[in-house]
C-alpha cells in the first residue's frame, strides 16, 4: 500500500529537512503519531538514529520503531518495523523560489496474516496522506516561524 504527495513549504530547504530529519517532529505534523522519541541518540539525528513511535490508525495504536536510513540535502528515507508491518517514508526536497517542495511517499507492508486487511485499509491509508499534506505546512510554520524581538511580550 502507498500513499504520495506534493507538498509546497514556505520555508528554505535546509531548514525543512533538518525539522523532517528528527523523526520526534511527526507528532507535529502526522496526524496518526500519538508520540515520537528519541531512542539513544541526541543531538544532530543522523544515519542509524532511531525513534519509538507510537501511531493511532483506526482507532488502534500500534508502535513502531523508526530508523533514519538514508539522509542528505535532498533526500530522507525512514522505515518503520514492528512484527505485523514495516513503513516507510521516503521525502525528497526540491529548492523553488518560494521555499521547498516535498515530494513524500509512504509505502505501508503488512506482514503474516496482517496481509489480509491491506485492500480494506487502503482507502484509510489515502485519506492519511491528504491529512499529512495539510497539517504539515501549518507545523512547519510554528516550528519554524520565531517572532521578532519585542513581539508577543506583554
Amino acid at each position: 500500500m502507498e500513499v504520495e504527495r506534493t507538498i509546497v513549504l514556505n520555508h528554505g530547504l535546509t531548514e525543512v529537512v533538518d525539522f523532517l530529519a528528527d523523526f520526534s517532529n511527526a507528532e507535529l505534523w502526522d496526524p496518526g503519531t500519538v508520540s515520537c522519541r528519541p531512542l539513544g541518540h541526541g543531538g544532530e539525528p543522523a544515519v542509524g538514529s532511531e525513534w519509538l513511535n507510537v501511531s493511532e490508525f483506526r482507532g488502534r495504536r500500534t508502535q513502531l520503531r523508526y530508523r533514519l536510513i538514508r539522509r542528505d540535502r535532498h533526500r530522507l528515507i525512514f522505515e518503520g518495523r514492528n512484527r505485523t508491518a514495516t513503513t516507510t517514508d521516503d521525502m525528497r526536497f526540491e529548492e523553488s523560489p518560494t521555499g521547498t517542495v516535498l515530494s513524500y511517499r509512504a509505502r505501508l507492508t503488512f506482514h503474516g496474516l496482517a496481509r489480509l486487511a491491506a485492500p480494506l485499509l487502503r482507502r484509510e491509508f489515502q485519506r492519511l496522506g491528504d491529512e499529512v499534506a495539510a497539517s504539515l505546512p501549518n507545523a512547519l510554520d510554528r516550528a519554524l516561524t520565531r517572532p521578532e524581538p519585542g513581539e508577543g511580550e506583554a
